[in-house]
């Protein structure tokens, strides 16, 4: 069931994507309805897979996999917009990927959920402790709905946009600005940790002159 709701919030991204390019109208209102929905239900599978006893591996790495694909695709979509610069999703890309190799890794060879690998009190407070994750997810969401939001103004409320556009432009610039540098603190922890265990591996091996 839990796995079906993560699908279901896919598959209602898919149709944020499609009204966001429709010409600018009252939906681009009601699409940021729907993309606080998607953002919504993603609390509601670790909910509904808690209490169903659902918890698995699978399930966490399907879950974080399907809040990878939400925010890349947003991030891709507001680039192809013209909202976004590019360099803002290619962090993300890179950041997501290097994390996400390290926990598939992990997840192969020692059989844990990906939040339960961090050693550090520091590391675990960042990447699995719920606040982080719920700050982390709400400011992604915020940012998301916010540009969204912003999106149609300048046709559906000219006056508006034409007195406060510097503050809504700037609200947004800086909910950007801080969704990067949130995702870059949260993925280091699990990069440096994995150095870390690994520092052998990486190490130069002295070669023995006879």
């Amino acid at each position: 069931m839990a796995n079906l709701i993560t699908l279901s919030r896919l598959l209602l991204l898919m149709v944020v994507v499609l009204i966001a390019y429709q010409p600018y109208s009252w939906w681009h209102v009601f699409n940021v309805a729907l993309l606080i929905l998607v953002f919504v239900s993603d609390g509601l599978d670790g909910y509904v897979a808690r209490k169903r006893n659902e918890e698995s591996v699978f399930g966490a790495m399907f879950d974080i996999a399907s809040d990878r694909i939400a925010e890349l695709t947003m991030w891709i979509v507001l680039v192809d917009l013209g909202i976004v610069p590019v360099w803002v999703p290619l962090v993300f890309i890179v950041r997501g990927t290097i994390v996400d190799t390290i926990r598939a890794n992990q997840v192969t060879t020692a059989h844990e959920t990906p939040f339960s690998m961090l050693e550090t009190p520091l590391g675990k407070w960042l990447v699995a402790g719920k606040f982080m994750r719920a700050f982390y997810a709400t400011l992604k969401a915020t940012t998301f709905c916010w540009l969204l939001l912003i999106q149609p103004l300048p046709v559906l409320l000219p006056p508006l946009w034409g007195s406060w556009s510097w503050l809504l432009e700037g609200i947004g610039v800086t909910l950007v600005y801080l969704s990067v540098l949130t995702c870059v603190i949260r993925g280091l922890p699990v990069i440096l940790e994995f150095a870390y265990k690994e520092k052998d591996t990486f190490a130069p091996r002295r070669v023995k002159l006879e």
